[in-house]
């Protein structure tokens, strides 16, 4: 399922954010933003909307979120990803993505393909331009930074990471992910707002639930986000925090 839920025009956007880690983040990187020849009028409705200009690069950095534009020829699709500025990627790259439906866009989601993809195009066909809908999506990282572009092995880059000092060592980076039609073009624009904490910043509460979704994963997803090179510490970090807070509330 895609975990949708509809989301107001006043939440929309995130209204405060650090705009120089915003600028940071599109400088030295041209391949940030990339218009496909036919998307100029798509890109220029979507600078509108989010913040009263008509340039795609001008409005990403007006915004936290990083900015999507997914176009189909017919209105049941395929939608493809036409325009985009991606100032924090999540470990993929606006190249090996631009042009392509969403079903090759989303290829090495294990499960995508048989589980999500019908009902994603569905969506994607009768989504309603007075509409908003939202969902989120975690990682767990081995840094904070705002471009989490990894190159290294993963054996390596979690190596040092243990039980006792996972709190500081993992991060927990998530994606508020916004889907809406522009009325002008019909194209939908997809956001991602990315947020990201050490574990030790975020609630028990929210950390069981990690470790539960980590677990229910499949092999092939789990194989995906790296997560054989940490799990076992995430798992038993929450067990240690669920304990203290119990014996606190004793």
């Amino acid at each position: 399922r895609m975990g949708l839920v509809r989301v107001e025009e006043a939440e929309w956007l995130q209204p405060d954010f650090d705009r120089v880690a915003r600028d940071h983040g599109f400088a030295g990187h041209p391949e940030a933003i990339v218009v496909l020849p036919g998307a100029e009028d798509a890109a220029a409705e979507a600078a509108r909307l989010v913040a009263g200009v008509r340039d795609l690069a001008e409005a990403a950095r007006a915004c936290w979120e990083d900015l999507c534009l997914l176009q189909a020829e017919q209105p049941e699709g395929p939608y493809c990803l036409t325009a985009a500025a991606l100032a924090f990627p999540t470990d993929w790259r606006l190249e090996e993505k631009m042009g392509r439906p969403l079903l090759a866009i989303h290829e090495p989601i294990h499960g995508y393909a048989e589980q999500l993809a019908r009902g994603v195009d569905h969506f994607f066909a009768t989504l309603k331009a007075e509409q908003i809908f939202g969902r989120a999506n975690w990682f767990v990282v081995a840094n904070d930074n705002w471009r989490y572009m990894p190159t290294d092995d993963p054996a390596t880059r979690f190596a040092h990471v243990t039980a006792e000092n996972a709190g500081d060592t993992l991060f927990l980076r998530c994606e508020r992910q916004t889907l809406r039609r522009l009325p002008e073009t019909g194209a939908v624009l997809f956001t991602i707002g990315i947020a990201v904490e050490p574990l030790r910043r975020v609630s028990t509460a929210n950390l069981r639930r990690v470790a539960d979704g980590i677990a229910a994963i499949s092999d092939g997803e789990q194989e995906r986000r790296a997560a054989p090179f940490y799990a076992d510490a995430f798992a038993r970090y929450t067990t240690s925090r669920e304990t203290d807070q119990i014996g606190a509330a004793a």
